[in-house]
């Protein structure tokens, strides 16, 4: 990939500029401004890619790919699902499972040099890595970039190095291997302080952080509760034949219409069973029993069931090109 970015893309970089989810203030505003940025990402980005963790918001993201894709003619882009090492098996089965029922490439990006090491030594979750003992590449992102001192640290998703090696090192190597120029995501304004002042379309330009590109990002006009009401409303009765056409929320687990299983539905199953956010197998634990779309969203943080170390360094992190 170049160290310079594209000049023949023309995107307003300012669009959503202070904005928040009221100003969308129903459904049907909210998807229709996600159809608008999709679109105008799949027409001017000559290579984008959508990253795809199996999660609410990337699933969406990635339904909305798939109806301007059909509807228009463009080229479904590639997915790109970053391989932590520390998924839950259901999550990965979820997204290969769908990514052959809508037809999606789907590649993933790892940080091999991470992975080998954990692999040769037989790591847990928590086991230290030697700084030195990983390669010159990883060294340079400790010791220069996240200025990380000492001689190792714990092979752990949700801590300041083992978030920026395992994610953000594996997204950009993905987008230079790749050759992305435009990342679609599905990050959203409420979701996080760090994310409420991102726009439609955000330049990450720096070549000595990562390659250059763009993010592209058609959902951040959606509440956490609009998610699921799209999803139960759109997504899943416009891909499961045996849904009803006017939508139906489950009450449990198990309440889904006649002939119509979890495994029909595109909504990862941690999600039913009361998870309300995805992180990792050792660091993400579930909020109640309840599904996640009938629990207190208003009253209660999305992301409670994570580790909160990770959580406090957002704001650098994403400067340093996490999602």
């Amino acid at each position: 990939m170049s160290n310079e970015f594209s000049a023949s893309v023309d995107v307003d970089y300012t669009d959503g500029e202070g904005e928040t989810p009221d100003d969308y203030p129903s459904i049907q505003h909210k998807i229709e401004k996600a159809v608008e940025v999709t679109r105008r990402g799949l027409e001017q980005y000559d290579n984008p890619a959508v990253m795809w963790t199996g999660g609410k918001d990337s699933t969406l993201t990635l339904y909305f790919i798939n109806q301007v894709a059909e509807e228009y003619g463009y080229e479904k882009p590639t997915a790109v699902f970053i391989d932590h090492f520390q998924h839950f098996d259901s999550i990965t089965d979820f997204v290969e499972h769908w990514a052959d029922e809508w037809a999606i490439d789907l590649v993933y990006a790892r940080n091999e040099d991470v992975g080998d090491y954990v692999a040769e030594h037989g790591l847990e979750p928590g086991d230290d890595i030697p700084v030195d003992a990983l390669s010159e590449h990883n060294q340079h992102h400790i010791r220069e970039i996240l200025e990380f001192e000492e001689d190792s640290f714990p092979f752990l998703l949700d801590t300041y190095v083992g978030n920026h090696l395992l994610k953000t090192v594996a997204l950009n190597d993905a987008l230079e291997e790749y050759d992305i120029d435009g990342v679609i995501s599905g990050v959203r304004w409420d979701e996080q302080e760090a994310r409420a002042d991102e726009t439609f379309f955000s330049p990450r330009h720096d070549p000595d952080l990562f390659p250059p590109h763009d993010r592209i990002q058609p959902i951040l006009q959606f509440a956490e509760a609009d998610v699921w009401e799209a999803f139960w409303n759109f997504v899943v009765p416009d891909t499961v034949e045996a849904f009803p056409d006017e939508g139906y929320i489950p009450q449990a687990d198990d309440d889904l219409p006649e002939g119509v299983t979890q495994e029909d539905v595109p909504i990862s199953p941690k999600y039913f069973a009361g998870f309300r956010s995805l992180g990792s197998e050792v660091s993400t634990e579930k909020t109640t029993e309840e599904p996640a779309w009938l629990q207190n969203l208003e009253g209660t943080t999305e992301r409670a069931g994570r580790a909160q170390d990770k959580e406090d360094l957002m704001e650098r992190l994403r400067d340093l090109g996490y999602m």
